[in-house]
């Protein structure tokens, strides 16, 4: 901290009154992503010592998660021998606000949890982790908590981030914090019991990851997409390349502007548009198909603007249909898009910042594009769709 050259004594000063101060300070961040398999095994200590030493732990679990997995977590905890509650959380985008929020905030009141020492584990999807991690980020100003991804779109996307945030009126994650989790433990065990919708669902994100930054990876999804949607990343394809590429393509993204002090954001592509269509089509779309409708249509816009080929751009949107993804959708017209681009544009901070991808494998970004192009895309994709049907 720097101040005008004066002696101080306490609180007074000799000389020239200080009344200006300027503080500048620095934030080390530092937290791990890393598979873990096997990790309800009771063998395995990797959930008790992720974050903080072993000791007491509050655990909130997402409901289906619960059904499915609550009998081997608890068995579990009794196997190590750790003192434990288990907080059981509906969580869905349409339950995704502040009351969901305040929920985790009894809990961890009710635990009588410890500032630093025992990180809250989150154990479900994306929505679940989003809550959790706001929760934390607000009790007591700042509390750890450790993410266990139970869905694809978890594991390769919301699970490796900063960002927590939970909707507010229409718009999606308008009320968010900067809190990464002290780790996150990825197993992909968990997808064994996902529905075919929400593996594809998930896969969007995959490909979005491999449109603007890895040719090898949309290659693989390529070639092997249905096969790792039919064997929920399970069997003998190479599901561990692909998730191990996405994961490692997303944080490459992340780590060098992980407050987004930069607004180009290539991570940001199939995110332009489909906040507000995902919003207005509740309960319609999951997350990663209102992802992949807005990467169908900006598709086309790169095509149009020749940033793609029209094999590329074919090539593409049959992947996307391969996966179980809508390549369109009612909403995609010009009244919504409008207000899409307009709310995109003020959390951009003014300015369009468009990603687009520019062939396979990279990106450009855009901040000219027109209310007539948009219109003329949106057409295009619809058509599109209807001659691949």
């Amino acid at each position: 901290m720097r101040t005008p050259d004066t002696h101080t004594h306490g609180l007074f000063t000799t000389g020239e009154p200080v009344s200006s101060w300027t503080v500048a300070t620095a934030l080390p961040v530092s937290y791990e992503v890393r598979f873990t398999p096997r990790l309800l095994d009771p063998g395995n200590p990797a959930l008790g010592e992720a974050g903080a030493a072993p000791g007491r732990r509050l655990v909130v679990v997402e409901e289906t998660v619960d059904r499915l997995y609550g009998a081997r977590i608890r068995a579990w905890f009794r196997a190590r021998g750790t003192e434990h509650r288990i907080c059981v959380l509906p969580a869905h985008e349409q339950v995704k606000t502040m009351d969901s929020v305040y929920r985790v905030v009894e809990a961890m009141d009710r635990f009588g949890i410890a500032r630093r020492g025992e990180p809250v584990l989150a154990i479900g999807g994306g929505v679940l982790m989003d809550v959790v991690g706001l929760a934390c980020s607000l009790y007591r100003r700042s509390t750890p908590f450790v993410r266990i991804p139970t869905t694809l779109i978890g594991l390769v996307d919301a699970g490796v981030g900063a960002k927590t945030g939970v909707n507010f009126g229409e718009g999606k994650n308008r009320l968010g914090t900067y809190h990464p989790a002290v780790a996150t433990l990825l197993d992909p065990a968990f997808l064994a019991t996902l529905d075919p919708r929400h593996v594809s669902n998930g896969t969007a994100e995959i490909l979005k990851i491999a449109l603007v930054r890895d040719r090898r990876l949309f290659e693989l999804l390529d070639r092997h997409g249905e096969a790792l949607v039919a064997e929920r990343f399970q069997g003998p394809t190479p599901g561990t390349e692909v998730l191990t590429r996405a994961v490692h393509g997303m944080l490459s993204e992340l780590q060098p502007n992980l407050w987004e002090k930069r607004l180009e954001r290539s991570m940001d592509y199939g995110h332009s548009f489909s906040p507000t269509v995902e919003m207005r089509a509740l309960p319609e779309l999951l997350h990663g198909e209102a992802v992949c409708v807005d990467m169908a249509l900006t598709t086309v816009i790169a095509h149009r603007r020749g940033h793609l080929d029209t094999g590329q751009r074919d090539r593409i949107h049959a992947l996307m249909r391969r996966l179980g993804l809508p390549v369109w959708h009612p909403l995609v017209e010009p009244d919504t898009l409008g207000a899409a681009l307009a709310d995109t544009v003020r959390h951009r901070d003014g300015r369009q910042r468009l990603p687009l991808p520019l062939g396979i494998g990279d990106c450009c970004f855009v901040d000219d594009l027109t209310a007539g192009e948009l219109a003329a895309a949106a057409r295009e994709t619809e058509a599109l769709a209807c001659i691949a049907r």
